[in-house]
């Protein structure tokens, strides 16, 4: 095995090291990154296309750079690869559907832009539910995404391909786009660090969108200081996004040794059962977490299930809104889960979407002033079932479709809803060797303590990813 095949398992920051040192190239490492992808592609169906001669060439010129001593950070010739709902110019941008003929992009989205401007090779668009929209990764157009630790289970969604492949060892870091989940799901499933961050903290320019009052983009990593190496490089105001916010971004890696420091942690009860493996888990990091932090119960959250319907409501809208036309020209080409998702948003009355939108800084300000007043960080499981298989989680079968929605999404949609920071982290495995995950709910734009926090309790319940002292 090759130092660069092997290198394909260690964290970013060890890749860097390696390649700043020239143990090997990045157009060694890319290469291998490819050869692994195509040989998984089969199992997997992580990719809608791999872009390998565009990667190696921009990996090739990160090698130049290397070698007249430009180097632009722990991103500089890693390579990774991000969902198909991200305009790359002059390239065809698919969303996972049939629904729009593929067109060259006009630009390329300002996340994409700058992960390019720190050096970072980008392997082509990967897997994803249609139009964004679904937690399963099934996709009747491309194919199903299988999952990386098992391909006969579902990867999550709707950035289903950003999970396995960042879960399977074929890039280092992805970026998911999430508006009930969609980040944290995958996250969860394949055992990785996926940050969900403040509403605003990251540009959506060039992201295709599924309710804009409620998307989010942001990272998908085997590690917390991958993930906010990933989430420095993109967060930030943007002139092309309105609502990106203009806050300073912090030095996300190097606030990993520092913020956990006494942080208060508390754990919230949302009323939703949790499968016995779920709880068992859940307990085991929640006893984690006690030992160090004096973790606690948090106060209840009556609201809990009015977030999660007021969701419901903005997502449908918002969604309907968009795809309303091309629902009405050529419905044929729409999955039934999509188009059936969808079309309820026609038929919601303007006084009820708006009621959704105009409550929502008020319940925020409630969810502040109750289970987060005497806390910093707020636990809660991310999935409340094990990781079912494609099978049993099919929303093309007739009318199963809302049935697995629910039951996938029931504790990820409330902290969309309020625009809050969550970072989903591995907590265990279930019976099947299958990856669980806790959310870390934080306050506006305290990414910075998830992340450390994650690192933190990672190390306390030593948790092994698939990669994690071993070569990949």
């Amino acid at each position: 095995m090759s130092a660069a095949t092997q290198a394909l398992g260690w964290p970013i920051a060890q890749v860097a090291t390696a390649l700043h040192e020239g143990a090997f190239s990045s157009e060694a490492l890319t290469e291998a990154a490819l050869d692994r992808a195509r040989d998984r592609q089969p199992t997997l169906n992580a990719f809608i296309a791999l872009r390998a001669d565009e990667a190696l060439a921009q990996a090739r010129a990160c090698d130049l750079e290397r070698a007249r001593g430009q180097w632009r950070g722990p991103l500089h010739g890693i390579p990774l690869a991000h969902k198909d709902c991200f305009e790359r110019e002059s390239a065809p941008m698919t969303v996972g559907s049939r629904v729009l003929d593929a067109q060259p992009g006009r630009r390329t989205a300002t996340v994409l832009g700058r992960l390019a401007a720190a050096g970072a090779v980008d392997l082509g668009p990967l897997q994803l539910n249609e139009m964004v929209a679904g937690p399963t990764g099934q996709n009747p157009h491309f194919g199903d995404c299988g999952n990386s630790a098992d391909p006969s289970r579902i990867s999550g969604g709707s950035s289903s391909g950003s999970g396995t492949a960042v879960g399977g060892g074929l890039v280092f870091g992805s970026l998911g786009s999430d508006t009930g989940g969609s980040i944290r799901l995958p996250g969860s499933m394949n055992g990785l660090f996926a940050l969900k961050p403040t509403y605003g903290r990251v540009s959506r320019a060039g992201c295709f969108p599924r309710a804009f009052s409620l998307d989010c983009v942001g990272p998908l990593a085997r590690t917390a200081e991958d993930c906010a190496l990933l989430l420095q490089a993109v967060a930030g105001a943007d002139p092309a996004d309105p609502s990106a916010a203009a806050i300073g971004v912090p030095d996300y890696a190097r606030l990993l040794a520092t913020q956990a420091a006494g942080t208060r942690v508390a754990a919230l009860d949302m009323a939703v059962p949790l499968d016995p493996q779920v709880e068992r888990a859940y307990a085991n990091l929640v006893a984690a977490a006690s030992a160090r932090y004096g973790a606690r119960a948090a106060r209840p959250f009556e609201l809990a299930g009015a977030c999660n319907a007021m969701a419901d409501i903005i997502s449908k809208v918002e969604a309907a809104t968009l795809h309303g036309g091309w629902m009405r020209e050529r419905p044929q080409r729409y999955s039934q889960a999509v188009y059936s998702r969808t079309e309820p948003g026609l038929h919601v009355p303007a006084v009820r979407y708006l009621e959704a939108i105009n409550a929502r800084a008020a319940i925020l300000r409630e969810f502040l002033a109750g289970p987060l007043a005497d806390a910093d960080v707020l636990l809660c499981p991310t999935v409340p079932i094990p990781v079912p298989t494609r099978e049993e989680a099919d929303m093309e079968a007739g009318g199963k479709v809302f049935g697995v929605v629910a039951r996938l999404t029931a504790l990820t949609r409330p902290f969309s809803y309020l625009g809050l920071p969550v970072l989903s982290m591995p907590m265990g495995r279930d019976a099947n060797g299958m990856p669980m995950g806790v959310q870390l709910v934080g306050r506006p734009f305290g990414e910075a303590r998830l992340l450390a926090l994650a690192q933190t309790l990672a190390a306390d319940i030593a948790w092994h990813g698939p990669f994690q002292g071993e070569a990949a």
